[in-house]
This record gives structure tokens, C-alpha cells and sequence, in this order.
């Protein structure tokens, strides 16, 4: 493990240390490290010695092949992968082309639904699919150090954490342990979706929560604002259909 990889690893299995304080000691350790020698280094890496080289494109590029491998899986298509022919690459370190920030719902597998194998998509997973502190610290690593050039807010139908949150802002139901955090986190989204009188409260939040999402990514400082104003990285939503298994895209 590399030392950056193992100062991130030590900052998230601190015990009992806050979300918000290990983001900071995240941000803190960037700050140790200047932001620009970090992108310098691992702009040589992806010029010169990345594992896997078909994954440096650009992020119009890396959507297009998200959205064509989901049409190779749609259609029933899918690509036999041979892991043998990555593992010695990836035992070297990843590149992955895009970052997906997708609902923890077994029935939900980007890797699958996009058609893609190991080292090809850096995933972070939350019930809900919405931006906590340390996945948005895991998505500044895999697009300021891993050079991804996209991320995708992944959501779903039939997405349980929003039905939650429904029953929690229409019926006051409550739920036990920290299961109601979630609820309250994605509270903005029904709250959008009752106020916009939509017919079907829990489809209207599930997508509501996607753009809610992407607009937090879109306006986060310092490094992801800064990569979509540069040009180097798109973020955007996605919807996957749990029935037919496409992904079609929110705006």
C-alpha cells in the first residue's frame, strides 16, 4: 500500500473519529501534500505506466463507453471477461475511467449494469445513493489522484432508502438505529417532490435525489468544482431501472 493509500486508510478506521473531522484530516493530508504535486504525479503515472491504457480518455468518452457497455447488458450481450489477462496490472495500482456513486441496493451492481470488470470503475455505495463526507472524500481520491473523469450519481426504481424517507416525511414513521439518518438526509428530495405535487412521490425523490446529488458535487470545493470548471471531469446522474436493467440519463 502506498503512503498516501495508507494515511487515507488510517484516517477511516480511526475509532469512534466523526465524518466531518475525517474529512478534514483528509483534506489535511492533501494540504501536507501540495495538490499539485499530487495531479503531477499521477498525470505521469496515467501518461506512462497506468495498468490499464484503453481507460485514459476523455469525459465525454468515458460516458459514452458507461452508456454502451449498459446497452451491451441490457441487450443480454455482456462481455466474457478473462480476469487473468488484469490481475498482474492491476496488482500495480488502477486507473479506473469514471466514478460511480451508487445506492447500496444488492439488486444495483454497476459493474455489472455497465458491462465492465475490476479496475474499470472506482464505486463508492451508500443506501440512498447521496454524498456523505467520506464518499465524497473517496470520489475527490478517485478523480484528484486516480484522474477519473466522470462521475456518475447512480439511483434506482423501487429504491428502498427513499420509500423510507417518504413514509418518515408523509406518515412520521420512525425507524430504528441509525437507519433514521438516512431518511433525514434524503428529506430534501421528498420534500421537493410533495411540494411539486408529483404523482408518484417515491419515482419523483428517487431522481430528485440524483440532480440534488450531483448539483452537491458540482458545487464542492476545492477539487471537484475546480476539475468540472477545468474540463477534466463531467458529473452527472444516471437511473437505473431495476425491470428492464438500462440506465438512462437525469438532467
Amino acid at each position: 500500500m502506498c503512503k498516501l493509500c495508507s494515511s487515507v486508510f488510517s484516517i477511516h478506521t480511526s475509532s469512534n473519529e466523526p465524518a466531518s473531522k475525517s474529512r478534514r484530516s483528509l483534506m489535511g493530508l492533501f494540504g501536507a501534500m501540495p495538490i499539485a504535486a499530487v495531479l503531477g504525479s499521477a498525470k505521469v503515472h496515467a501518461q506512462t505506466t497506468v495498468p490499464l491504457p484503453a481507460n485514459v480518455v476523455s469525459p465525454d468518452q468515458a460516458l459514452a463507453r458507461l452508456m454502451t457497455g449498459n446497452e451491451r447488458y441490457v441487450s443480454g450481450k455482456s462481455q466474457a471477461i478473462n480476469f487473468d489477462t488484469t490481475r498482474a496490472a492491476l496488482s500495480k495500482g488502477q486507473n479506473p475511467y469514471a466514478c460511480i456513486l451508487s445506492c447500496a441496493d444488492s439488486r444495483v451492481a454497476p459493474e455489472l449494469c455497465f458491462d465492465e470488470g475490476r479496475g474499470d470503475l472506482f464505486v463508492t455505495r451508500v443506501a440512498g445513493n447521496f454524498v456523505t463526507p467520506d464518499i465524497l472524500a473517496s470520489l475527490e481520491y478517485g478523480t484528484a489522484v486516480l484522474q477519473s473523469p466522470l462521475i456518475m450519481v447512480l439511483g434506482h426504481s423501487s429504491c428502498g432508502a427513499i420509500s423510507a424517507a417518504v413514509a418518515a416525511y408523509t406518515q412520521n414513521a420512525a425507524f430504528p438505529g441509525h437507519i433514521q439518518a438516512l431518511t433525514t438526509a434524503l428529506a430534501p428530495a421528498v420534500r421537493q417532490a410533495v411540494n411539486d405535487k408529483a404523482a408518484d412521490v417515491v419515482l419523483a425523490a428517487e431522481r430528485n435525489n440524483i440532480l440534488l446529488n450531483v448539483r452537491n458535487l458540482h458545487e464542492s470545493n476545492p477539487i471537484i468544482s475546480q476539475r468540472v470548471k477545468e474540463g477534466k471531469l463531467k458529473v452527472l446522474g444516471g437511473f437505473y431501472n431495476l425491470s428492464t436493467g438500462r440506465v438512462d440519463l437525469v438532467t
